[in-house]
């Protein structure tokens, strides 16, 4: 009873406040002679605003008393509370008697005042000290940092496990309830001594324990559930921040070790490889040689593009040059012209391209690549071993061939080599991982989820006669 007493408070508190600046604005207006006639209302309506401020007060101490909140501004926010109710039983004293009929109006303004500071300092409670300074300060200076974005981090194995992965879910989604204006069941989540100290109901978190930890039960409570971990209307943890936090705590909860010291399902390499960045933002790395280099042969340039194949320069004045295959045709010489340019081409696409062994070997002579795309070919583990001299390529495309781990290993001197696309091969992540730990990896197989709001449209079965 006294929780329900307690959570009726944020219904209550805004009867006085709509009623008491409603009389505050009755009392000024009404010592104009035009708007005279409002005064007996006044009464009441000051009457009404001190009973429901006096039920908010006592609403708001049962409220206090859960240990949701952070014991020094729940205290400025009740005795301002307090002096609000206490301001408008003085005032309607004073206009029912109709003593002191001078100071009722600037009795009236205090009242006004005292109501938005209570006011503020409610919603600071509920929503965070920042609330309402957060957006005055990003207007006024254009300084958003209130307003909490997790960084991509530029290389998630160097990263700090608890800094860098855990804690930007904690402040992401836990700390308006678990921080430092307010703490729900006396938790904090903000700092690694609260969740060491756990809330009032138990211990948080049992290092080595995902399943046995409260956290991760109240996390996995459905959304109805009153304990359930965020509050329903509250943006919930993803499937990937669940897995990254029981991981966390399966590997013993440390707050001082760094990603690769800590072992790494291949589930998990994934979500945290995730971290570095949306992949729509990730950049490959395309650098070009140092210095720039001479034209190519003409005549070659001329051919490749008899051939239809799409050569470009890779900017506006340089030589370096891009070669598209999308649209070629395949002969004998479409390949083998690429030896002629083979110092100014840079990035080769041959995606869906006929490619045969005699291919692959000409391409494992373009030694000035930075960036090879083979996806849909048909090439396997031995063709794909002529590309092992390319030590300068930089990101590399297998998407739908045949390779698979044997293959892949052949290239393992390709120390450069910083972007994987494997999806739909015969590789395996953790392989990939071992062969080139410093390697951006695409596994491919996104999945977008079917949102409420999408439109499903579903037809009948066609009935045979």
């Amino acid at each position: 009873m006294l929780q329900l007493i307690g959570r009726l408070h944020p219904v209550l508190v805004h009867l006085p406040i709509g009623i008491l600046l409603l009389a505050c604005i009755f009392i000024w207006q009404s010592r104009k002679i035009r708007y005279a006639h409002l005064g007996p209302a006044i009464n009441l309506m000051l009457l009404l605003g001190m009973i429901s401020a006096l039920v908010s007060c006592i609403t708001g101490y049962v409220l206090a008393q859960s240990g949701d909140y952070d014991e020094g501004p729940v205290n400025f926010h009740q005795c301002m509370g307090i002096g609000v109710a206490l301001i408008s039983m003085l005032l309607y004293y004073l206009h029912k008697t109709k003593r002191f009929r001078r100071w009722q109006l600037s009795l009236a303004w205090l009242l006004v005042f005292q109501l938005f500071v209570t006011g503020h300092l409610g919603g600071s409670l509920t929503h965070g000290s920042d609330y309402l300074s957060g957006p005055l300060k990003q207007i006024f200076t254009g300084d958003s940092s209130n307003n909490f974005h997790r960084k991509p981090i530029a290389d998630i194995q160097a990263a700090e496990v608890f800094d860098d992965v855990i804690r930007p879910i904690f402040q992401e989604k836990c700390v308006s309830c678990h921080g430092p204006s307010k703490q729900k069941g006396k938790l904090r989540l903000d700092d690694s001594v609260g969740i060491v100290r756990g809330g009032k109901d138990a211990e948080l978190i049992i290092p080595g324990r995902p399943e046995q930890s409260l956290l991760i039960k109240r996390i996995l409570l459905p959304k109805e559930d009153s304990h359930h971990m965020a509050p329903e209307e509250k943006v919930q943890l993803s499937e990937a921040e669940i897995g990254l936090l029981k991981w966390w705590i399966g590997q013993g909860a440390p707050f001082s070790k760094q990603v690769k010291s800590i072992n790494q399902p291949d589930a998990v390499k994934e979500d945290l490889l995730a971290l570095q960045g949306p992949s729509a933002e990730k950049k490959q790395e395309l650098d070009l040689p140092m210095g720039d280099v001479d034209a190519a042969d003409e005549r070659a340039l001329t051919q490749l593009k008899d051939s239809a194949v799409v050569v470009l320069p890779v900017a506006q004045g340089s030589h370096w040059l891009s070669a598209n295959y999308i649209t070629a045709r395949k002969n004998d010489e479409t390949i083998a012209l690429l030896l002629r340019v083979k110092k100014q081409i840079v990035w080769l696409k041959l995606s869906q391209f006929p490619l045969d062994d005699g291919d692959m070997k000409v391409l494992g002579q373009l030694d000035s690549l930075k960036g090879l795309d083979i996806s849909h070919c048909p090439v396997d583990d031995q063709q794909l071993a002529h590309l092992k001299g390319l030590n300068g390529l930089r990101w590399l495309n297998l998407f739908d061939t045949k390779i698979t781990d044997k293959g892949l290993e052949s290239l393992k001197d390709l120390k450069r080599l910083k972007t994987l696309y494997i999806f739909h091969t015969g590789v395996h992540f953790s392989e990939i991982k071992k062969l080139f730990p410093n390697c951006s990896v695409d596994t491919g197989g996104y999945v977008v989820p079917l949102l409420q709001q999408d439109t499903t449209i579903v037809k009948a079965p066609v009935q045979k006669n």
